[in-house]
């Protein structure tokens, strides 16, 4: 048997012919070999290695209305927290026999209308997606159109979407009441773009908890992006200023400010954490334990974010009451960027 067909154009009529068989017989070997004799499941594979038939999972996956594939559209891929909530959507999937296609909108709504546009498209299970800034509303049209969406670490606000997110407001007030309770007065909050809801409900959470404390004060300091370099230049910001002005315990939006911060505080400034500066993040990413100062951390399950939102789009098969929203309740991981001023 030689093959003198490109490889693009074999068909099954092609590996059919090639075995002697009827398409049906090839169509069960793909399909449901057990339904087959041994013999000819052998003798049609190897028709199929000999001509290089490559299967078209497009055109089955348009007949049967849809694919095997889970859409991931997250914020920032560069961010551990979007990484781990991957991984675990990935597992859960791969649980259910789905696999999972990731993209990153990098907060542009354009380029999340695009994904979206593809993954429907491609007839989906469904989309996982954390909206870049703007109305989710948006998103409910889609899946009124047949996409079904779940939104992570992202409240639907009036849409009815279902969700899964973190009480990021009780994390801020968890990060800035163990500073207070430390002896620290002058907390400043930095992290951006304050558009952001997560940045917004952390931010809220912090003022709730210094309202607590008389004389305490909270002071934002606004970032135009969650990046280590943006931390770095808020660090530069601040030591711009004499030493009487500055803050005594910063609380970040996310760790990789807080990892930036650091980095421009101790390693560049001289300043020394948490002496002269206690530092608190956000997510309890893997590096957090292995910067040059263990960082205190607020917690997210993002792993777990990821599994659950994948239960909720499966379950969407069913019949349930919309919208549903799955919360996740932060951890305060403390370390030694935040030990208490008492003990320097």
């Amino acid at each position: 048997m030689s093959r003198e067909t490109p490889t693009a154009s074999v068909s099954v009529k092609d590996v059919a012919a090639a075995a002697g068989v009827s398409l049906g017989t090839v169509s069960n070997v793909l399909n449901q070999p057990e339904r087959v004799s041994p013999t000819t499941v052998a003798r049609v594979r190897a028709a199929i290695a000999e001509l290089g038939y490559v299967r078209n999972d497009a055109a089955r996956q348009l007949r049967a209305g849809r694919s095997s594939t889970i859409g991931l559209i997250a914020l920032d891929l560069a961010n551990p927290f979007f990484a781990a909530v991957a991984k675990g959507a990935q597992e859960r999937a791969a649980e259910a026999g789905l696999f999972v296609l990731v993209a990153a909108s990098e907060d542009t709504r354009d380029r999340e209308i695009a994904y979206l546009d593809h993954f429907s498209q491609q007839r989906v299970v469904g989309v996982l997606v954390t909206p870049a800034s703007g109305d989710p509303a948006a998103l409910e049209r889609l899946e009124g159109a047949g996409t079904r969406i779940v939104l992570v670490d992202r409240d639907a606000g009036d849409a009815r979407l279902d969700s899964v997110t973190v009480a990021d407001e009780e994390g801020g007030y968890l990060a800035v009441s163990h500073l207070a309770s430390t002896g620290r007065r002058r907390i400043m909050f930095v992290g951006g773009p304050a558009t952001l809801p997560q940045v917004l409900d952390r931010f809220a959470g912090a003022r709730r908890a210094v309202a607590e404390v008389p004389d305490a004060s909270l002071e934002p300091l606004e970032t135009a992006e969650l990046t280590v370099l943006a931390g770095r230049d808020a660090a530069a910001r601040i030591l711009e200023r004499d030493a009487a002005e500055r803050p005594d315990a910063v609380f970040c939006a996310n760790d990789l400010v807080a990892v930036g911060m650091l980095q421009g505080l101790a390693i560049l400034g001289g300043v020394r954490v948490p002496d002269d500066i206690a530092l608190v993040g956000y997510d309890d990413i893997d590096f957090a334990t292995a910067t040059v100062v263990p960082l205190t951390s607020v917690r997210q399950p993002a792993v777990e974010i990821g599994r659950a939102a994948v239960d909720l789009l499966l379950d969407q098969d069913g019949e349930h009451p919309g919208p549903r929203q799955v919360k996740f309740t932060p951890e305060l991981v403390i370390r030694e960027s935040s030990r208490a001023a008492a003990d320097t």
